[in-house]
């Protein structure tokens, strides 16, 4: 932990300054991009039942979109409002009534005919529901019978056959923190949530390098550092707020490079609404774009060292911090030994780009004395996940990139609640404020006064493949209680996940709306649960934002839906109804009970306990994790590790495929088209060199196919590098072979390999036999 503390918010500089500017054309006439005042007289309108509720949400709350971690319309980085579209876009889920009964009980297959964006839109679940096999329609359930016929299930089996999920939607420290304290007190281990998708990869890779779990530093560190890295990050898409502070950033000299197949345009540049300046002429953001191969970036930072020691042999002290690494790192020799046996021609064919683009990279890092790496999905959701952010964190520790003012490694969250939920145990290899070990278990058994199961938990990918395991195994999926989430559009190979969802005995759906997965059949039964959102909870509820700050967000007053309760309170209920013995031990009166427990629990979470008021923050950890070198390891010293070039095996003929977020909040989408680029939901970015050598024009019908599936969508030619398409999620992830975790920390693989031809001659040849035969042709091609 750090001894530095955040000093708060620093003000923009008044002056203008043209040269960032993207055009003298007021508001971005004539290009294509978002329109921000439009979208929220539209966002305007839609609340405008509930235009004070809104109102209050959005000044006196903790933004419940991404992890920036905005407190009513101010933040810990920059003064004055802000205020984005992600979040406008997710308040309606807020103030939206509840759906109309004659709606909510209608026939299933009227409801199926929906998608999740159409389903959304129906309102609130008002109280419990209930569907059992052969019934075409939603039953109401008093909260008695609900809660007491999943109690009635849990008694009745085994506790390695019951599992918990929890989404990153709204959700606050304290539901994060019951969750998992019932799951254990239950006797499961299975429970995860949704960084399991994102940013679990970045967890583990930081744990074995550097000894954290969270950034290493602050946002307040991009504006000044010399070099900001966006490693596989659109944060001006997901986290639009940042570019603000990639503004600031750029006003004060620093240089933004970003790193991804596709030349992202809204990371190109960006009309930022809330600087008037930038709203008006648009700020050019980034100063270069390396267009690595999906999965080269391994080979791209192999390259990037192999440069640094090869300058180091020309001139010692050229390219590395050899002070620092002397003073706080370990296995210097062994990784340059690895590096140096890189061959040349395998790191340019593999990263996409040539030496001579690697040497301008790591001068420039050689030459700067502060740099601070943000990534994002494009380096996580790979089979080799945790493998590519240690590779980033070698290059941190050594230029000495870490604990000290404009330094640091940041995995930037996308929810604006997932950072806290392995911080509070609601993950299957974490307990709360640290890991899932013998040590960690004996801790937590002192502080809750139960014994804990000492098994592993599963991953939830894992846990929804046990459904489909035979109804005697022991981990036989039988119950999964999920706290928001649609697996049906996060998870790889849809139909499969569809029949493991179908094989489960009953399905407990704790959330504020419906969605397509809660809409799927079960065995014996799905149980509905309106959950309150976290502007309801009573007591107030906290965040954690992807710095490391704990925010509090109060009770606003507003309408209720009838029935909802606070997903802590649900969670507590559903013990005592299992075993009434087990009420003592998770009796929370109120919210303030739950944080007292948290800070006992996780004692870096010491300090939440005295959050009680609107604007109440605090920074666990302090300004910098790391500070002055010195990491949380056993020795204190960073590991530097030599990572392996990963296997990229592409049959010819084929491309290298991966998703993409449009304009969405993670799987909700907001619109069918991306305001960035112009693309719809089932568009297939491909270079246009690509495109004429399959003689496609834009907007040509085509299929994308491999051995896992189809996607059928249209061609449009963008500036990607050459061999890779990128299709939007989750529409393409019928493309995504099910089942590929990540050896270290259980990420699904987001990318795969694929055929693409003109829809006209895929139809005109294909036979029943067509697409096998064609994919094994062009692997037998590739010997």
């Amino acid at each position: 932990m750090g001894k530095t503390q955040h000093t708060g918010p620093i003000k923009l500089p008044k002056r203008l300054d043209p040269k960032l500017w993207v055009s003298k054309a007021p508001f971005g006439l004539g290009q294509v991009k978002p329109h921000h005042i439009k979208e929220s007289l539209k966002i305007a309108w839609e609340n405008k039942d509930q235009l004070p509720y809104a109102y209050r949400i959005l000044t006196q709350g903790v933004c419940d979109g991404c992890a920036l971690g905005v407190s009513g319309l101010y933040d810990r980085t920059l003064a004055g409002p802000h205020v984005c579209t992600t979040r406008l876009n997710v308040l309606r889920l807020n103030t939206m009534p509840e759906i109309k009964p004659e709606v909510l009980h209608q026939d299933i297959a009227e409801l199926r005919t929906m998608d999740s964006a159409a389903l959304r839109k129906l309102g609130r679940i008002p109280y419990p529901l209930i569907r059992r096999p052969g019934e075409n329609r939603f039953s109401r359930l008093p909260w008695d019978e609900a809660l007491e016929m999943i109690a009635t299930k849990i008694r009745a089996i085994d506790p390695k056959q019951l599992a918990f999920y929890l989404t990153g939607r709204g959700i606050t420290n304290e539901s994060y923190y019951a969750a998992g304290k019932v799951a254990r007190l239950l006797g499961t281990n299975h429970i995860d949530n949704a960084s399991r998708i994102c940013h679990s990869p970045s967890k583990t890779a930081l744990k074995r390098s550097v000894g954290i779990g969270a950034s290493s530093c602050n946002y307040k560190d991009w504006i000044g550092t010399d070099v900001l890295v966006f490693w596989g990050s659109v944060a001006a898409n997901n986290q639009p707020v940042s570019t603000k502070y990639m503004y600031a950033a750029k006003r004060k000299g620093t240089r933004i490079i970003v790193i991804n197949p596709y030349h992202e345009p809204s990371m190109d540049q960006y009309w930022i609404p809330s600087i008037p300046e930038s709203a008006l002429f648009g700020t050019k953001l980034t100063d270069d774009f390396y267009q690595v191969h999906i999965g080269g970036d391994i080979a791209f930072m192999n390259g990037v060292m192999r440069h640094w020691f090869e300058m180091e042999e020309a001139s010692p002290g050229s390219a590395v911090d050899h002070a620092f690494i002397q003073a706080h790192t370990n296995g210097y020799e062994q990784l340059k030994a690895h590096v140096r046996e890189q061959d040349w021609e395998l790191l340019e064919r593999s990263s996409g780009l040539s030496r001579e683009r690697m040497l301008e990279f790591a001068r420039l890092l050689a030459t700067s004395k502060s740099a601070v790496f943000v990534w994002s999905m494009g380096l996580t959701q790979h089979r080799f996940g945790t493998d590519n952010i240690s590779q980033v964190a070698n290059l941190a520790l050594l230029r000495g990139f870490l604990g000290r003012e404009f330094c640091g490694l940041m995995p930037i969250r996308g929810h604006s609640g997932v950072q806290g939920s392995g911080e509070m145990g609601a993950d299957p290899f974490s307990l709360p404020g640290g890991e899932f070990s013998a040590d960690g278990i004996a801790r937590m058994e002192r502080v809750w006064g139960f014994e804990l199961p000492k098994w592993q938990g599963d991953i939830v990918g894992v846990s929804l493949e046990n459904s489909m395991l035979p109804d005697d195994h022991e981990r036989k999926l039988k119950l999964f209680y999920t706290s928001g989430g649609n697996f049906l559009e996060t998870m790889p190979d849809p139909d499969f996940v569809r029949e493991c969802l179908e094989n489960v005995d009953i399905r407990v759906h704790q959330d504020i709306v419906l969605n397509t997965s809660t809409l799927a059949e079960a065995r014996e039964a799905v149980i509905v649960m309106p959950a309150m959102t976290r502007y309801e909870q009573p007591g107030g509820g906290t965040s954690t934002s992807t710095e490391r700050m704990v925010y509090y967000s109060p009770e606003i007053k507003g309408p209720r839906v009838s029935e909802a309760r606070a997903e802590w309170a649900i969670y507590a209920e559903l013990a005592a109804k299992v075993n009434p013995e087990y009420e003592r031990l998770v009796a929370f009166r109120n919210a303030e009970d739950i944080r007292r427990e948290i800070a006992a629990a996780a004692t870096y979470y010491d300090g939440i306990q005295h959050l009680s008021e609107r604007g109440d923050v605090f920074q666990w950890g302090g300004a910098w994790l790391c500070e002055d070198g010195v990491c949380p390891t056993a020795d204190g010293r960073g590991n530097l590790i030599p990572i392996e070039q990963p296997e990229l095996r592409k049959p010819e003929g084929h491309f290298r495929v991966t998703t993409r977020r449009g304009k969405q909040f993670n799987s909700m989408i907001y619109s069918a088209t991306d305001p960035f680029n112009g693309a719809d939901r089932y568009d297939v970015l491909i270079n246009p060199q690509d495109a004429e050598a399959l003689q496609l024009k834009a907007g040509d019908a085509i299929v994308v196919y491999n051995q896992y599936g189809l996607l059928h969508g249209r061609a449009k030619p963008v500036p990607i590098q050459q061999g890779n398409i990128e299709v939007h999620w989750p529409e393409g992830n019928s493309l995504i072979p099910k089942g590929v975790y990540e050896a270290h920390a259980g990420i699904p693989e987001y990318n795969t390999a694929a055929v693409v031809e003109k829809a006209e001659t895929f139809h005109a040849l294909k036979d029943t036999k067509y697409v096998e035969k064609r994919v094994l042709e062009l692997e037998t091609e590739m010997g």
